[in-house]
């Protein structure tokens, strides 16, 4: 997503066009999964490439499109809804629209977990909502022993609204995990990971309302930027994060037979 791969640059509005187009086309995407109103497409790549595009769809019915935008948005809450978080933070405001952040995620066992640094921007429009990210380099949060640092080339959501009181939500990624990883790990995230993210957040936006009205209820940084209170940070503190910088490690040796119980739960 970087342009030319060399500059960080906060995205403008034909980022944001380019993105939703890629999330509203279906010339190119091969339907992977389409059950219980989930649909996961995968792009181009072979299915043995651990760089793959993906990109999911769910109809959420009774869920706004603002209040899935502040689901998204909402480090306290996703606390509580995104189990496979291990810690997320912001680093610090580049814009109104723009900042820097830290996410960490646990990955099946017996494979690593990974972490990401991404510059996040987000747009409103009319009805609809926009998040996206790519991964830089900021120099207080270089890799850590204890992860693999993946890189996410292009990630983030398309909401859109759909009715009254009803949203559809897109998500599309593209990332590098830094691994060479089985082929049962690319057909998993499309068969049961993806789906099973999609769902968790369509929950989590059925439950939202109630729980932000006992946890500061007029506190939406990403609504009013007047109330954002990280630290600014520079463009030229930023580098783009390239994979091949990056250590790579092979796990294509481990076997599915291997996975730790709790990632089978539905």
């Amino acid at each position: 997503m970087s342009r030319g791969g060399e500059m960080v640059y906060i995205p403008d509005d034909s980022d944001f066009s380019s993105f939703r187009d890629q999330c509203e086309s279906l010339e190119g995407w091969h339907c992977r999964y389409n059950k219980a109103g989930v649909t996961v497409w995968s792009q181009g790549q072979e299915e043995s490439c651990t760089v793959q595009k993906i990109k999911t769809r769910i109809s959420c019915k009774d869920v706004p499109a603002e209040t899935l935008y502040d689901v998204l948005h909402d480090t306290r809450y996703r606390k509580k809804w995104d189990s496979n978080m291990i810690e997320t933070y912001d680093i610090g405001r580049l814009t109104v629209n723009a900042d820097v952040g830290y996410y960490s995620w646990k990955c099946p066992s017996p494979l690593k977990n990974r972490d990401f640094v991404t510059l996040r921007s987000w747009l409103p429009l009319g009805n609809d909502y926009m998040i996206i990210n790519y991964s830089v380099k900021h120099p207080k949060y270089p890799p850590r022993k204890d992860f693999v640092r993946a890189v996410s080339l292009q990630t983030g959501y398309l909401i859109k609204a759909n009715g009254d009181g009803a949203c559809v939500l897109y998500y599309l990624t593209q990332v590098d995990p830094r691994g060479s990883l089985p082929k049962w790990v690319v057909n998993r995230v499309s068969q049961f990971v993806a789906p099973k993210a999609m769902k968790k957040i369509y929950k989590a936006g059925l439950k939202y309302p109630e729980w932000k009205r006992r946890h500061d209820p007029e506190y939406k940084p990403w609504v009013f930027p007047e109330q954002n209170t990280l630290p600014s940070v520079s463009l030229a503190e930023l580098s783009v994060q390239h994979a091949d910088s990056l250590e790579n490690i092979d796990e294509t040796g481990l076997s599915e037979d291997h996975l730790s119980t709790s990632d089978h739960e539905a």
